[in-house]
């Protein structure tokens, strides 16, 4: 899916920590961060110092940068800013609050580009830049279910409708929990085995629960019961199962598996849903379990090897 992040996106969610001018070029607000093939992995680097054998999305021209194009003669000058503006640049930001040559300024609104300014260094710039490429181009997705933070670790409950995930988060959230997003959470990937979950804006602090309809979990409990966003760590999957397949359940070790999440691996567990089940304590014992196993402690591995040690009779 292409990607339609534009400059106009850029400058808005910037312009207060890059203290942003828009110079010129005003009609390239809404020129695509990407070029139209590009389709915008988390890695990409969108900005970098002024280079014209690699041009970058985002040209960022310093003081040092300026000093070239001003120690060049006049139709080198000239031959070097055409060719930042062929190279079809998505914006150009001078930082250090340099004064924009009157050349620049004109090529820019000329190429409908926009040109933008900073006080800041270049390195500073730079990392905000990068950042936010990294996360406004980032893979994503979005995954039927109720995101939670549960004892300080971001679980994705899922199931199928009408199973009960709406009033399990409602539960976890009285015991002290925290929602991210019921519904439908946005994942991203923002590292190559990090994914990160947030809410859409018009879903944030909602929950529904049948026979209750919407509620606003942060007016009834308060903004400690809110979380923006979390990494994803693990997935609870509530499953209804007959007599059959509970019986086929492996009671030692449980039923553990991967889902492919943007291509990261995430730990699954299936709880059974049934009558007289508290699913709140299971989903916080399962949170409190895969902690263990990240720490190197398998619960059933342990209960084997004392198994096999009473066998032998060791003491």
């Amino acid at each position: 899916m292409p990607h339609r992040v534009k400059i106009q996106h850029l400058y808005d969610a910037l312009r207060e920590r890059l203290q942003l001018q828009w110079l010129a070029g005003q009609a390239g607000a809404t020129r695509s961060l990407l070029k139209p093939n590009e389709s915008g992995a988390f890695s990409r680097i969108i900005a970098g110092p002024l280079n014209f054998i690699h041009p970058n999305r985002v040209q960022v021209v310093g003081p040092d940068e300026l000093a070239y194009l001003e120690g060049l003669a006049v139709d080198a000058r000239d031959h070097a800013i055409d060719e930042l503006f062929a190279a079809g640049p998505a914006a150009v930001v001078l930082v250090e609050s340099i004064t924009p040559p009157t050349d620049l300024v004109q090529a820019a609104d000329a190429n409908r580009v926009a040109l933008l300014s900073s006080p800041l260094t270049d390195s500073q710039v730079l990392d905000h830049l990068q950042y936010y490429g990294s996360l406004a181009l980032a893979q994503k997705t979005t995954i039927h279910g109720v995101f939670m933070e549960v004892l300080g670790m971001g679980v994705l409950i899922v199931g199928d409708p009408a199973v009960g995930k709406s009033e399990l988060a409602l539960e976890l959230v009285s015991r002290g929990n925290r929602l991210v997003a019921d519904d439908a959470p946005e994942f991203t990937r923002v590292a190559p085995d990090i994914i990160s979950g947030t809410c859409p804006p018009l879903l944030r602090e909602f929950l529904e629960v049948r026979g209750l309809g919407i509620l606003n979990i942060k007016s009834m409990f308060g903004d400690s019961a809110i979380k923006r966003s979390k990494y994803l760590r693990l997935i609870v999957q509530l499953k209804r199962l007959n007599h059959q397949q509970l019986a086929e359940l492996d009671r030692l070790t449980g039923s553990y598996t991967t889902r492919d999440v943007l291509g990261v691996g995430i730990p699954e567990v299936t709880i059974p849903v049934a009558p007289g089940r508290n699913l709140a304590i299971l989903v916080e014992a399962a949170a409190r379990n895969h902690v263990l196993k990240t720490q190197g402690y398998d619960a059933s591995t342990a209960f084997i090897e004392r198994q096999q040690q009473a066998i032998r009779g060791d003491a």
